[in-house]
């Protein structure tokens, strides 16, 4: 487990950047055993108030080159976030058996929001997302009907891949309480329809990126102009030299938050990425779209116009964090308080005094950490995914000018 702490001392914003990966959960502070009461009484207060502070669980590491039974022995679908990055292991180990039987199942449990008025409520007092089970967000459940359809594809089974691309499309239209069309899917929904020979499915997916202006925001000019160009080129007739190729560029990067009381639609919070995103690239064979939309779908979580229930309750959390922060600061006082009191009324020499001098001040220090893991947003997120996607009809991976030439991972997935 990695715990990364980085808190701005500052009375108006208490909280620095905190980089955050999936899965969330609670820390407590060890101690050794102390012959001084006081010391004991000051290790236990700062054990129970550090388990406030936020800290993150890693998905753990990219499972390269292991058995298909040692990747599926890891699956554990109470953890969803680890359930879906073993999934991505697993295709790119090419276990494409286990994607399909497990993939499945996780689509379907991990789609639905399951509303509990305790589970809720108990949500506000409390690390966000700690008793919240995690619901997939659109672009992850239409990507991993695409793993679900390129396995199929892979294992000879053409049928069923179809039937899951269009599954991909009822993921990204279902008014779930995850919803959104999204480019990134689209791109590869139309390559894999040309893969498996349904050319007038593909066109209907290139058309829809083409159009997509919701999403784009007016960005991403060259990617449309490539996804019109294939619309003309399938309304003319023409059949590809090559069959389509599909990479994936590097790792989805770690999220960082800030508290921003003004200007953000994202309740009080200011989400980013801790590196850029690769810059779309097209080329005559191939084009590379990031994954930044995805991102940005992450970043809008607590957007009053998309989860309305989470917006309100990061704006009730707000004061009781600020509650359980002073709870610190008044420990700490009375540690130094008492312990110099009694050690005044025991004519001692002043070590009890120096003793909770020191203890007062470390309770007082956690301040901070405090209030961070009772503000702390739920970021949890598919992370085994790429940064970008290459697709192209270059034959050869050298061939194709989007490709990254520098070090950079890149993974072949069909």
């Amino acid at each position: 487990m990695k715990c990364e702490t980085r808190v701005s001392r500052g009375v108006a914003v208490l909280l620095g950047k905190r980089r955050l990966s999936a899965r969330q959960g609670w820390i407590g502070e060890k101690t050794g055993s102390f012959e001084n009461p006081v010391r004991c009484m000051v290790a236990l207060v700062m054990a129970l108030l550090m388990s406030l502070a936020g800290c993150q669980a890693g998905g753990g590491k990219i499972l390269q080159g292991l058995p298909c039974s040692e990747i599926e022995g890891q699956i554990n679908f109470s953890d969803r976030i680890g359930t879906l990055n073993r999934l991505a292991d697993a295709f790119a180990g090419q276990c494409y058996d286990l994607v399909i039987v497990h993939g499945e199942k996780a689509r379907l449990e991990f789609r639905h929001k399951t509303f509990s008025l305790m589970k809720e409520t108990t949500n506000v007092f409390v690390p966000e997302g700690s008793f919240i089970d995690y619901v997939m967000e659109s672009y992850e459940r239409g990507y991993l009907s695409l793993l679900l359809a390129a396995s199929y594809a892979h294992v000879q089974k053409p049928e069923e891949a179809k039937v899951e691309l269009r599954q991909l499309d009822h993921e990204l239209f279902t008014p779930l309480y995850n919803y959104g069309e999204d480019p990134v899917n689209l791109l590869l929904s139309a390559v894999l329809w040309e893969r498996v020979g349904e050319v007038n499915e593909a066109r209907v997916d290139w058309l829809r990126l083409r159009d997509l202006d919701v999403m784009w925001k007016r960005r991403q000019d060259a990617v449309r102009l490539f996804a019109a160009r294939q619309v003309d080129r399938i309304d003319e007739g023409q059949e590809l030299s090559e069959p389509w190729h599909v990479y994936g560029v590097d790792r989805f990067p770690e999220l960082s938050w800030d508290l921003q009381f003004f200007g953000s639609a994202n309740g009080y919070f200011s989400v980013t990425a801790d590196k850029e995103f690769p810059r779309v690239c097209p080329s005559d064979t191939g084009v590379r779209l990031s994954t930044q939309s995805w991102f940005e779908k992450v970043a809008i979580r607590h957007s009053h116009g998309y989860h309305p229930l989470l917006n309100v309750q990061a704006w009730i959390r707000l004061p009781i964090g600020l509650t359980y922060s002073l709870v610190p600061l008044a420990a700490g006082a009375g540690v130094m308080v008492g312990g110099c009191v009694l050690d005044a009324a025991a004519k001692g020499s002043g070590g009890l005094c120096q003793l909770s001098v020191i203890g007062g001040i470390a309770l007082m220090r956690t301040a901070p950490d405090v209030l961070e893991g009772a503000l702390q947003p739920d970021l949890r997120h598919w992370e085994h995914v790429p940064a970008a996607f290459v697709v192209t009809r270059a034959s050869k991976p050298e061939l194709e000018p989007c490709l990254p030439k520098l070090e950079t991972t890149i993974h072949r997935l069909w």
